[in-house]
Formats: C-alpha cells, structure tokens, sequence
C-alpha cells in the first residue's frame, strides 16, 4: 500500500525557502537525551512533570513533516515504507518492555490492580492509551485508581497516531495540489499554523475547563507536532549570527532544564504553558551547529549524550515500571536518595541492555524489511505475545473474579454480622468477599444506565428502577458517590418491597445549598438547584440524602448548613427526608491493605475514635426540619472499638472512603427496617 501525491511546482521566478536537509543533527540527539533524563529524573526524585515529553513531540513533529514534505517535493508520499519504519523504529522495545511489564505486574502487583493493568497493557500496545487514560480522567471512581505500570505509554500512543495520520495528511495535501494548482509549500505552511493554532486555542480553553482530560487528549497536543513540522519548514531560511545563535542555543537549555523547578506543570499542562518547553527546545534547534566551543551544541552534541540519546527510548519506557514496581515491593510511597538511585541505575541497565540486545539488532538486520510487508509481519509476532499473555491473565483474572452471594448466606452474612444477637452458623474458615480482583466492578449503580453526573458536569440525570407492579414508595436517593453506594442496599428493596428507587447523583457533591466538598464548584450549585427543583416536582413519599460529610481521614465530620437548608425547602414541600450518617473515611486504602496483608491484619483497621466521633454532629445542630429522620450506621460499619476493614467475612471498602456493593447489599434488610420504623411505614 503506498500513496503517491503529485506535486505543483513553486511559481517561476520564485524560489522557496529552503526545507530543513535530511542531514544528521547531533545536536537533536542530545535534546532528546536531555528532555529523556529530565523526565526520568522529575518522576523519580520530585513527582514533578518535566516537559520533556512536549518535546519529543516537537522533535517527531520536525522530523518527520520535513521527511514527508521533501517526499511530497519528489511526487510520492510512500505509506507502507514509512508505516514500515515505524513498527520497526517502536515495536522492538514498546513491546519488549510490555511483556516484561506484563508478567511482573501479575507476580508483584496486588490483586485489586490486575483489571486496570490488564486494560491499559492492551490500550498501550494498540497505542489508545492516551485515550484510556482521557476516559478514566472523567470517570470519578477511575480518578481513584494508582498510576498504572504502563500509564506512561500515553505519550508513545500519541506519537504512534501521529506517525499513523501524518503521512494520511500529506497524501491528501498531494491530492489537493494537483486537484486546485495550489503551491505545495504554502499549503503545507497554511496546514501548519491552521493546526498550530487550532489545536493550541483547544488545548487553552480544555485545560482551564477540564485539565486531567486536556493533558491525555490527543487533539489538545497537535500543535505540538505542527510547531515542529513549521519548524522544520522555515529553519533553514533562518541565518542568524554565530554569537547569538550560541545565546539561543543556551537559553533554550536553561528553559528545558528550568520548566518543572519554576513552574508546577502537573496542574496546569498542557495549555499555552506547555510552549515553554517547546519552545526551549525550539530554541535550540535553530541554534544549530555553531562550530563554537562555547555553544549548547557542542555540549549537547557530546557522545555521553548522543549515547544517551540513542537509549532515550528505552529509558523512557523502562523507568516508570521499574518505579513503580520498586515502590510496591519496598512498600514506600516515595523512593528517597538512595531508593532513587537504585530505580535509575536499574533503569539505565535495562535501556543499555534493550538497546544493544533488542533494538539495534533488529534495526541493523533483515528482519521487518520495509520494502514488503516484512515489517508489518514483524510487528505481529512482536504485539502477538503481549496481546496473548494479557489476555490469559485477563482471563484468569475474570474467572477467579467471579462470585455471587445471596441476601442470608451463613458463609458472608456482612452488616448483618453486627446486629443484635447475631450468631455466625456458616463454616469455619469461609473466604472473604468479594474478591479483590472484583473490587473494580463492585460498586453499586441502576443496571445498564450511565446515571451518574460526573464532578465537571451540571447535568441532572434522574434513572428510576420501578417494580414489577404498582409503586409501594416512591424513594428518592440524591447526592454525591457516599449516597450512589447505598444503592445496593435500596435495589433489593425494589423488588422485595416494591419500591420504586429513583436516583440523582454527582460525583463530589453531595445535596446542599453550598458546594461543601469544592468551595466556589458551580457545577455542583447548579445542579443542587435542579434536583432539589425535579424532587419538589416529583414529590416522592421520602429522599434518602447523606445527613454528614466526611471530608477526610480523621475527625472531620460536619453536618454543613447547606444540608439543612435543602432539607427545609422539602420541608416546605411537604417531602419526608432520611439523612444517612457518612462512613468513615481512612489514611489509606482499606482494600489493598487486605490485598497485600490479610484480612484480619490489625494494620487494615483503624480506632473507631480516631475516624468518626462518639456523637454525630447532626445531634447537636440547631434548628433540624421536622421532616427529617436520621439513621446511622456506624455500628455495622464498625465494632465498638475499631473500624476493620472486613465484617461478616465482607470486604467493606473498596478503598479509602467507598464501601462496596457487597457489604452494602448485606445491609438491605436493616435499611428496610430502620427506615420503615422512622417513616412509619
């Protein structure tokens, strides 16, 4: 498969600028050992962002927009060649890396993580992995998951679509000149600033509105790619003199090195923001070779640095995982001087050893060859192997995940191991559900709906899950995810009791008159205003709401005033209120705990004194509506002196602060009498 663009010559009498030459740039090696090193160095030792993968993006960008336009100046952009060269330039690491990484996360990593790792292993070798991780950023309970071992495959999953559509746009360009006579490097200049500036406006406005999304969406990351394609373009008309060329060149490496000390990048990337690093390396591109002992150039272009430069791939690829895993196995949550020391020294063996033993060897020989369908064959058996091994272990991993519990099994009897009176009569040494590797899935949700409104949205979603007949109640649950969890205990009820559960629910924002969670979060005003609107339209025989917040680990529990002016407006209305008490919420994560130690591990529970109060702060409020009930469940969450992390051989969290849809369906029959008894039903 090959696409051919034929070409209009530059008008007569004019001569264009000359492209940037297919000539060997040391220096280029050295930007990319640099912004390689910053990287590695920022996410080891300072959990910072460096901007050093911005300019593997203006780099690919130069690169590869002057390879095509000198290609397009011949008459022919040849895809399967170039598509060729790519698999043969990234698969041999990409993939080597993923299949270790692969086997190790299924030996070293805890059981609650294998289904995020599973996925994003497959969106890392199919290169969606940017994408993955832009769906997980909208999605509140996916915001909860650890850095994955393979979350820094999104910039190689980038780089991967632009190799794959680049030359898709130049072949179109082609058509288009020959179509409408235009001049090839004007239309190639036009495309240019017109993504440049498409793409930077986008990733502006997306990055104040929504920056975790921004940061792994592709669109918000073109402008990259074109700067260095202009770049590329106009390089060489650019003559500037020696001196200043040698100030720009050192500029542009103080700029690189400076980006992530000055400014917190993490929070604010990519955005116009994202132009200093860019830029830097911008700077350093047109400095060129000087011929000067004093310029960057000379330094840059060095073989300490040109090697490190050709290992820049794999020590990119090798240094996350090996973070990653280092911290796990050490059980730490940073990794010191010296822990640091040890995750680059491992990382730097690994790249030497991929780059002499896997990725020169494979470049240097027949194998692949790009003049066929060689390398496109060798890019099969390379993915094939990663493909295979996660899909057994996701497979694996899906069987022994599967479980089911039925209301009354003597084995998990749950909350209901803390009533009253209550004798165990299951058998002696039951396993404890669910199963970690379930914890993903186990959260309570209406069957088959996307009803949740996510934190950055002021949609009203209202989802209802009637019985089979006419409505006994017509129950309403509204609030924030403390509130969606109890919809496991409430969905029994819909058939049991022939209620009929409505539900309105945003993440982080629990029903009150003031954004309690996130001050100033209009979204979240928003949409209070149109549930606590659709509740008095509806009028539903009661609204189950949380009665308290808990906003973190410790004695943090307060019944805002927000809370009991929603109350009083459906006190006007005449609409009977349930206010819940909020769950404790922990230092840590209670389910990994269990993963990682045992279920009956001391270090998984926490004193009952230490995370909630003896007296809910809503008993000493003054002026509580007459509408309101309030129920606490505190005792089947907790012991009378500890909050555990297991109860009735129930996981009861699913991590620091949710509880699973287990051990909240286990509860269903004690909310059923509890909120009977207050409402008088």
């Amino acid at each position: 498969m090959s696409g051919t663009t034929a070409v209009t010559a530059e008008r007569p009498g004019r001569s264009a600028p000359p492209v940037a030459q297919p000539r060997f740039r040391p220096e280029l090696q050295g930007v990319r050992a640099l912004a390689s090193l910053l990287v590695v160095v920022y996410h080891v030792w300072l959990d910072r962002i460096s901007g050093g993968v911005d300019v593997f993006f203006l780099v690919s960008g130069f690169l590869i927009t002057g390879q095509l336009y000198r290609a397009s100046l011949r008459g022919r952009v040849e895809l399967r060649p170039m598509w060729g060269r790519m698999i043969k330039r990234l698969f041999p690491a990409a993939m080597t890396v993923l299949l270790t990484v692969t086997v190790a996360s299924a030996l070293l990593l805890p059981e609650d993580r294998w289904f995020q790792t599973i996925r994003e292993v497959f969106a890392s070798a199919l290169f969606y992995e940017n994408w993955q991780l832009a769906a997980d950023s909208v999605d509140y309970f996916a915001q909860h998951n650890s850095a994955s071992v393979v979350q820094h495959f999104w910039s190689l999953s980038i780089q991967g679509q632009f190799y794959l559509l680049w030359p898709v746009v130049f072949v179109a360009l082609g058509l288009a000149v020959r179509r409408f006579g235009w001049p090839l490097r004007r239309t190639v200049n036009v495309m240019l600033v017109t993504l440049f500036a498409a793409s930077l406006a986008y990733s502006v406005h997306l990055t104040a509105a929504d920056q975790p999304l921004a940061y792994f969406h592709g669109l918000t990351r073109v402008w990259e790619f074109a700067l260095g394609g202009l770049m590329a373009m106009f390089l060489d008309a650019v003559t500037l003199p020696r001196r200043l060329r040698i100030v720009l060149g050192w500029a542009g490496v103080a700029g690189l090195v400076l980006c992530g000390i000055v400014l917190r990048v993490d929070t604010v990337f990519p955005g116009f923001i994202a132009l200093w690093p860019t830029l830097s390396a911008g700077l350093v591109l047109v400095a060129g070779q000087t011929g000067s002992g004093f310029g960057a150039d000379r330094w840059l272009s060095s073989k300490p640095l040109g090697y490190l430069g050709n290992i820049s791939f794999s020590l990119y690829l090798w240094h996350w995982p090996v973070l990653v895993f280092y911290l796990i196995v050490r059980g730490r949550d940073a990794v010191g001087p010296l822990g640091g020391a040890v995750v680059l020294g491992v990382s730097f063996g690994l790249s030497i050893l991929t780059y002499h033993f896997v990725e020169n060897p494979i470049r240097l020989s027949k194998i692949g060859s790009v003049k066929r369908w060689g390398a496109y064959r060798f890019g099969l058996l390379a993915l094939a192997p990663v493909l295979v091994a996660a899909g057994v272990w996701g497979g694996y991993t899906t069987a022994e995940a599967n479980y089911s519990i039925a209301l009354g099994d003597a084995d998990h009897p749950g909350a209901v191991a803390h009533s009253p009176g209550f004798v165990y009569r299951g058998s002696p040494s039951p396993s404890v559900v669910p199963p970690t590797l379930k914890l993903p899935e186990d959260w309570a949700g209406i069957p088959e709906d996307q009803c949740t409104t996510s934190p950055r949205d002021d949609e009203l979603k209202v989802c209802t899950q009637d019985p089979a007949g006419r409505p006994a109640k017509r129950v309403v649950l509204v609030g924030d995810s403390h509130m969606q969890q109890y919809l496991a205990a409430f969905l029994p009820l819909v058939q049991s009791k022939g209620w009929q559960v409505t539900s309105m629910l945003k993440g982080a924002c629990p029903f009150s008159a003031t954004a309690d969670l996130m001050p100033g979060d209009q979204p979240c005003l928003d949409w209070n205003k149109a549930a606590a609107a659709e509740i008095v339209a509806m009028r539903p025989d009661a609204v189950v709401t949380l009665g308290s917040l808990n906003v973190g680990a410790g004695i943090t529990e307060t019944t805002p005033q927000g809370f009991l002016d929603r109350w009083s407006r459906l006190d006007r209305a005449g609409i009977p209120v349930v206010a819940l008490r909020d769950n404790p919420r922990f230092g840590f994560d209670m389910a990994a705990c269990v993963a990682e130690r045992t279920p009956s591990d001391p270090g998984c529970s926490r004193d009952r004194d230490d995370v909630l109060p003896p007296v809910a702060p809503y008993a000493t409020v003054p002026n509580v509506p007459g509408n309101v009930s309030f129920l606490d469940f505190t005792d089947y969450f907790c012991e009378a002196d500890t909050c555990p992390a297991v109860v009735g051989n129930v996981l009861v969290y699913m991590d620091d602060n949710h509880v699973t849809a287990t051990f909240l369906t286990t509860l269903s029959p004690i909310m059923d009498k509890q909120m009977s008894a207050a409402l008088n039903w």
